[in-house]
């Protein structure tokens, strides 16, 4: 039997049975992991805390203290709380002579590689202030040395979004300190988040868990790393830009091999072997757990058959070369066996769930019927590294049927349903009201039958979002399986839906303007397609608004065409008959839209040169939708969107 109040509860019985069989099943015995994630030590900051200039703290391992015992409490899955310990080591490593890396001061890695006059950096972390604190590390116990590359291994903001804080003003104004990143970087980097970010960006919440509580509770992990950093976040466009596997790159004296690897862990990625160390970096395609092939924040499916496939090129070029191998995310491997082994149950590991998805698929299973089915062989299972700590084989499969059959498993039933507040009334209703559903989902309750408890009482709690008693047990629900769940990602959002039902959604500060530099980044094309995303389609029935624009500073020249309720461009061309024409600099829209200045203002300091009915771009301005940065998740929508 639950209990009503809003804190946290310990675990249940079954919970806990099932940890046992856990610690029962796995070689927690291997400690290697715990050697390797602490070799090489040099220093660190105290509690890996960085502050910005204003005194915030961006990032804090203080928080996680609670992760000191060898033990796991109750309320964690021991598997998880073994992860959760390796990442908590921090500091400035020691790969091999003349490789360092900063863990633990983000959530992914900064690799140093020390070069004839200066240190390439790899990988910059997500914030200015991380960056210049992990460099300053560095220069602390090796000397200070001038920055002289920056790589970006791919896309994503954790490995690009402190470069400011590597690069002095001198080097930017310069260009002298190349950037180097994998071909499409900047067409993924600025677009892979912006279209679907708002959604994408709530939805990361129940992700990484940053507005849980830390504790044996609450947040521990996000699998690859604690969470993400807070701090300021800056984009600078690559200098040079790698092309194809078996290009070549001699930086400072430095020789580089690099090897594409592009739709795998991020539309663009890329590895390398630097033959001077013997060394092979495989970014985040082959780290200490089973990746996302799609995250729950969502994104474009990733591939894993490709994803195999490039590691076993990376085998087939650097097998038995390399003598260590170090990764954007956790720590490094040592010893040519070791890392050969590594690579072939990782390549191994997608693989399997590739294909054992497609032969299920293909006996007719649904996502649902071949994750209920699906077995990792015992090779694969005994394997730390390939554990689901960050993207499960339970959901690894479904990502995968998604990206070949879609959402639809062809049963017509499943076709058109109901949304879930009209199925939710009719469940309850055929159920035989509340009452009956909750004391049937307390007796399951109390046998730990918690995946159909949730299921029935969040139909429950869509036809009646205010019965009390629905969200106590949903959420006591969602926490029991939270608990159980070996996967950080499974957990944080099991318990962030538990603490939302019980207290509400929090309260956050409104969403910030994009940054001018974001804004920067992206081609005009995309602006336009960020503004026809906004456009409200059922407030535009009706009207027609056709607007000139050109560019002074970039020379292009676009058509604005509103019609159908669909917000078109042509580049290229001006339309003859136009409702309105602007001539302006790119960069002036820009800071109009991060809302450093206002339209009427440029046009008031003679920015803009207008001619036609300047109106109808306000009256095109006033059919845009603005954003909420929170929106319900395990409850009904309380706004009506139209």
């Amino acid at each position: 039997m639950t209990d009503a109040s809003n804190e946290p509860k310990d675990a249940s019985a079954s919970v806990i049975a099932q940890h046992e069989a856990m610690l029962n099943a796995l070689p927690f015995s291997d400690t290697r992991d715990f050697d390797d994630a602490a070799r090489g030590f040099l220093g660190t900051i105290e509690n890996a805390t960085i502050t910005n200039p204003q005194g915030r703290t961006v990032w804090s391992l203080e928080p996680y203290g609670f992760l000191s015992p060898e033990k796991a409490p109750p309320t964690v899955n021991p598997s998880l709380w073994r992860q959760s310990r390796l990442n908590m080591q921090h500091g400035l490593f020691e790969v091999v002579p003349g490789v360092y890396q900063v863990r633990g001061l983000d959530i992914a890695n900064m690799t140093l590689i020390e070069s004839d006059n200066g240190v390439i950096v790899v990988d910059t972390l997500t914030s200015i202030e991380g960056a210049r604190a992990a460099l300053d590390l560095y220069f602390k116990h090796r000397g200070l040395k001038p920055v002289a590359a920056v790589i970006f291994t791919h896309t994503h903001t954790d490995h690009w979004g402190g470069v400011r804080g590597v690069l002095e003003e001198d080097a930017l104004a310069t260009g002298r300190v190349p950037i180097i990143a994998p071909n499409l970087f900047m067409e993924h980097a600025v677009s892979e988040n912006i279209i679907a970010g708002p959604a994408m960006l709530r939805r990361a919440q129940y992700q990484f868990g940053p507005l849980l509580a830390k504790g044996a509770r609450g947040q521990v992990d996000c699998g690859l790393g604690k969470s993400m950093a807070a701090g300021s976040v800056a984009l600078l466009r690559p200098t040079d830009l790698i092309m194809a596997t078996g290009d070549r790159r001699v930086i400072d004296g430095v020789e580089f091999e690099f090897q594409m690897a592009p739709n795998s862990e991020a539309p663009a990625e890329m590895h390398f072997f630097i033959p001077r160390y013997k060394l092979l970096n495989l970014a985040e395609n082959c780290t200490h757990n089973f990746h996302n092939l799609l995250p729950f924040r969502g994104a474009d499916v990733r591939d894993a058959l490709a994803w195999s496939k490039y590691l076993g090129e990376a085998l087939q070029l650097w097998d038995g070369k390399a003598e260590a191998m170090c990764g954007q995310h956790h720590w490094p491997v040592w010893g040519r066996e070791r890392i050969g082994t590594m690579i072939r149950q990782q390549r191994d590991l997608y693989k399997f769930a590739h294909d054992q998805t497609i032969r299920l698929m293909n006996h007719g299973l649904t996502a649902a019927e071949i994750a209920e089915t699906i077995r990792l062989p015992n090779s694969l299972e005994g394997a730390w590294h390939g554990r689901g700590y960050y993207g499960h084989i339970r959901h690894n499969v479904k990502a995968i049927y998604q990206k070949y059959l879609g959402w639809y498993d062809a049963n017509p039933v499943n076709l058109d349903p109901l949304p879930p507040v009209e199925s939710g009334r009719k469940y309850v209703e055929y159920m035989g009201g509340a009452d009956a559903i909750l004391v049937r989902a307390r007796a399951d309750f109390d046998k730990g039958e918690f995946r159909f408890v949730a299921q029935a009482l969040s139909h429950l709690v869509f036809a009646e979002p205010d019965h009390a008693a629905a969200r106590a047990l949903l959420a006591d629900t969602l926490e029991q399986l939270g608990y159980a769940a070996e996967s950080a990602t499974w957990r944080n959002a099991y318990l962030f839906g538990a603490q939302e039902l019980r207290q509400g959604m929090p309260k956050v500060p409104a969403r910030p303007p994009m940054p001018r530099e974001t804004l920067a980044a992206l081609r005009t094309s995309q602006l336009w397609d960020v503004l026809g995303i906004r456009l409200n389609g059922p407030k535009a029935e009706g009207k027609h608004i056709v607007l000139n624009w050109r560019f002074s500073d970039t020379g292009e020249t676009f058509v604005l065409n509103l019609e159908n309720c669909a917000l078109t461009y042509t580049e290229g061309v001006q339309a003859e008959g136009a409702d309105a024409s602007f001539t302006l600099a790119r960069a002036t829209l820009d800071e109009v839209i991060a809302k450093l200045t206002s339209f009427p203002e440029v046009v008031a300091a003679g920015k803009v040169k207008l001619s036609g009915n300047p109106m109808k771009l306000a009256e095109l301005m006033g059919l845009m939708d603005e954003f909420p940065r929170m929106f319900e998740i395990v409850e009904p929508k309380r706004a009506v969107v139209r």
